[in-house]
């Protein structure tokens, strides 16, 4: 028979006061993100009429409200480009980074049975639930793509810095994501407030409208909202307008950073109560 006696013993324990990062854990858990991620898209779509397709609706039916109301009536400049393809190039990341805070606001809450029976690293599950929505950013893209061919707009070597744009709104979406899934266990009017967030952030990111229609040093503070960045980029490395990464782009990604080691953080020192609250 086995010697138990040289068997290693964990204890566990709640933490007090900050806790570190502990980034490791993560790399641990790496099949329960993925299994998490997969159950995420598989619920997402199970039982739906229209499935996958849902993931280009919303941005595609936005970008005709935006088109009429902000492009035709108010006459909103687009930079030379056709405004639906000048809104739609926005709307694609913009509706990762918004689902991805939605669904991970109340991520911990939804599997609240799970966290109270078994241990394991906690932040994998609104990373989970962001991640997820990587699925719905390809498809929407591959349309955005499809719209390009339309209009004659061919990418150029701009397009390489996009993934560098695509991991500003990940980074976005995980510190904000991990704020709001912690605050949402300890208050659950969280939920009511996240839409409300949403909608406001929306109309202070330059979808419906450039950025170009302010001066400096403005645009550069503009930068203070992270997907006003991540926007810009995506029209720039895409469609060529813009100007390439400069200021605002650097303040974008330097408040990124801020708030995703910020959120996470948050979300470290709050979860040792989740089983007791959730």
């Amino acid at each position: 028979m086995p010697d138990t006696g040289t068997l290693p013993v964990f204890h566990l324990a709640p933490s007090r006061g900050w806790r570190s990062l502990k980034l490791g854990e993560v790399w641990h858990g790496r099949e329960l993100l993925y299994f998490l991620t997969l159950s995420n898209i598989k619920v997402r779509y199970k039982q739906t009429l229209l499935g996958a397709s849902w993931a280009v609706v919303q941005p595609f039916f936005t970008m005709i409200v935006f088109s009429l109301f902000f492009g035709r009536l108010a006459k909103i400049p687009s930079d030379g480009i056709p405004y639906p393809l000048f809104s739609f190039a926005a709307l694609v990341p913009w509706t990762f980074f918004a689902n991805g805070i939605t669904q991970s606001a109340e991520s911990v809450v939804r599997i609240g049975n799970t966290v109270k029976r078994v241990y394991f690293p906690r932040v994998v599950i609104p990373l989970s639930s962001i991640m997820s929505g990587l699925v719905d950013f390809v498809l929407a893209f591959i349309v955005l793509l499809g719209m390009m061919l339309y209009y004659g707009i061919v990418p150029g070597p701009n397009i390489l810095w996009l993934p560098a744009f695509l991991a500003l709104a990940i980074a976005t979406a995980v510190g904000a994501g991990f704020f709001l899934a912690a605050l949402n266990v300890e208050y659950r009017d969280v939920r009511h407030v996240v839409p409300f967030l949403v909608q406001c952030w929306l109309f202070a990111t330059p979808i419906a409208y450039p950025s170009s229609l302010l001066s400096e040093p403005w645009r550069t503070v503009y930068g203070l909202n992270p997907m006003a960045g991540v926007i810009e980029g995506f029209r720039w490395a895409l469609l060529g307008v813009g100007v390439p990464p400069g200021p605002m782009l650097a303040v974008s990604a330097v408040i990124a950073g801020a708030l995703l080691v910020a959120g996470t953080l948050y979300f470290r020192r709050v979860e040792r109560t989740f089983a007791d609250v959730v």
